[in-house]
C-alpha cells in the first residue's frame, strides 16, 4: 500500500474557497504535458458538491474536455446553481485557466429513496486482484523507457485481468477487465469515494478502444478525452477493490468510444461510465 500517495491524492482533490461558488484547484508538482482528465473531473465534482446539501448524493455527471489543461497553473472552478428541487439538485461547473474554459461539467444530485432494483451481472470467472501484478511488476521491463513515469507515486492500484504488453501489436478483444482501488485508506466520506472513482474512471476506459488495433502505451498513439459521463447507482468504497468491466462498441473518424461498469467485489453494480476520446497515430497529430 502507498498511503502517502493516497493522502496526496486526497489533498489534490480538495479545493480552496475563493468566493461564493468559486473554487481553486491545483495540479501535482510533476512533469506532465497536460492536466490529467480524471483530476479536473474529480475537482469539478468536488466544487459542485460543495454547493449542495449533504443529504443529496451525486447520481450522474456529464462533462466535456474543451482544452488541454496547463499543469503549471491553478484551475478556477465556477459553479452555477442551476436548480434546487425537493428531490433533485443540478449544478453546472466551468473550469477556467488563462481566461478560457478548459472543462465543463453538469452534475445531478438525488435525495436517496427506495424503489425498483435490478442490475447487470458481474462478469464471472475472473482472477482475484491479489493474484495479478501491480503497475511496477507489469512495467518493469520498460522502466528505462518510462523513466520518471515508472517511479512516480501511484495512489490508484490497477490490476489487469487480461493485460497486454505495450509493445504487443496484435489485435485483441474489445473487452477489458481491470480491478482498481485507492492504494491506501480513505476517510468515511461517500463524496470523497465518488470523487476518487471519478478520478480513476479516466485511467483505462479509453485504452479499451485501442485493443482491436494493437495500440501502444509507449508514445506512438495520441489519446485525449473528449467527453465523459458517469452514473452512480449504489454505495461503494473506492479504497476497496472495484472491478471495472470495460468494452469499446466503436472506433471511427479518429475517435474511440469506451464504456465501463464498476462492480463491488461482492457483485453490486456501483457505477456506469461512458467516454469518447481522440485516438490517433502520433505521427498525424
Amino acid at each position: 500500500m502507498d498511503q502517502p500517495a493516497v493522502d496526496r491524492l486526497i489533498a489534490l482533490l480538495d479545493l480552496e474557497v475563493i468566493e461564493v461558488n468559486i473554487f481553486r484547484g491545483r495540479s501535482p508538482d510533476d512533469i506532465r504535458q497536460r492536466v490529467f482528465g480524471g483530476q479536473v473531473a474529480g475537482q469539478a465534482l468536488v466544487a459542485a458538491t460543495r454547493t449542495v446539501d449533504a443529504d443529496f448524493a451525486v447520481h450522474s455527471l456529464h462533462s466535456y474536455f474543451l482544452r488541454p489543461g496547463d499543469p503549471t497553473a491553478p484551475i478556477l472552478y465556477e459553479v452555477d446553481r442551476t436548480r434546487d428541487g425537493h428531490t433533485f439538485v443540478t449544478r453546472r461547473v466551468l473550469a477556467i485557466q488563462h481566461g478560457a474554459a478548459i472543462f465543463g461539467l453538469s452534475a445531478s444530485f438525488h435525495l436517496p429513496e427506495t424503489g425498483f432494483d435490478h442490475q447487470m451481472p458481474m462478469p464471472e470467472g475472473l482472477p482475484e486482484p491479489e493474484s495479478l501484478p501491480d503497475f511496477a511488476t507489469r512495467m518493469e521491463p520498460w522502466k528505462d523507457v518510462l523513466g520518471e513515469w515508472y517511479t512516480r507515486p501511484r495512489p490508484i492500484d490497477t490490476r489487469y485481468c487480461d493485460w497486454h504488453a505495450p509493445d504487443d501489436r496484435r489485435s485483441h478483444s474489445m473487452f477489458q477487465n481491470v480491478w482498481f482501488r485507492a492504494d491506501g485508506t480513505l476517510p468515511d466520506d461517500p463524496v470523497l469515494h465518488a470523487v476518487v472513482a471519478t478520478y480513476a474512471s479516466d485511467m483505462t476506459v479509453l485504452d479499451t478502444s485501442l485493443q482491436p488495433h494493437g495500440g501502444s502505451g509507449l508514445g506512438d498513439i495520441f489519446m485525449a478525452s473528449l467527453d465523459h459521463a458517469m452514473w452512480f447507482h449504489r454505495p461503494f468504497r473506492a479504497d476497496e477493490w472495484l472491478l471495472y468491466a470495460q468494452d469499446s462498441p466503436s472506433a471511427s473518424g479518429g475517435r474511440g468510444l469506451g464504456r465501463g461498469l464498476m462492480f463491488t467485489r461482492d457483485g453490486k453494480l456501483a457505477v456506469s461510465v461512458v467516454q469518447e476520446g481522440l485516438i490517433r497515430p502520433a505521427r498525424t497529430c
